[in-house]
C-alpha cells in the first residue's frame, strides 16, 4: 500500500498565510524523506483539495491520510471535508481516503500548545 498525506487547510487571499503549511510539509519530509505530502486548500488558494488528491493518485498512492490543519473542527472539517473525500474516492476507484482529527484536537498537539503557552508566559 502506497500512502500519501494531504495537509488540508481553508486557504487565504494572502499567500503568506500558507507559509506554516509549507514548513509543516518540509518538516514531515525531513522526518520521513520518502513521504508523499501535498497541500490541499478548500478555497482561495492552490492546489485545491481535489488537485492534491489527483497528484497523489497519479504518483501511485492508494491510501491517503487527510490531516486537517485547523485548531478545531468547524463546518469546513465536519461538513465540507466529508463531501470532498467522497468525491475524491468516486473520482479514483480503489483509492482509500481517511480523515484524522484536526491538529488542534489531537492530544499531543494540545500538550505541545500548552507547553508553548506556558513557556511564552515565562
Amino acid at each position: 500500500m502506497k500512502q500519501g498525506i494531504v495537509l488540508f487547510g481553508h486557504g487565504s487571499r494572502n499567500p503568506a498565510w500558507a507559509e506554516p503549511f509549507h514548513l509543516l510539509r518540509s518538516e514531515i519530509e525531513k522526518q520521513q524523506p520518502d513521504a508523499q505530502v501535498e497541500l490541499g486548500f478548500l478555497e482561495l488558494m492552490e492546489p485545491s483539495f481535489a488537485d492534491a488528491i489527483d497528484r497523489l493518485a497519479a504518483s501511485g498512492a492508494n491510501d491517503v491520510v487527510v490531516v486537517p490543519v485547523f485548531i478545531s473542527a468547524g463546518s469546513h472539517v465536519r461538513e465540507d471535508l466529508p463531501k470532498l473525500t467522497e468525491a475524491a474516492m468516486a473520482s479514483h476507484p480503489g483509492l482509500r481516503v481517511r480523515v484524522v482529527p484536526s491538529l488542534g484536537e489531537a492530544p499531543e498537539m494540545l500538550a505541545a500548545m500548552a507547553r508553548y503557552a506556558l513557556q511564552a508566559a515565562g
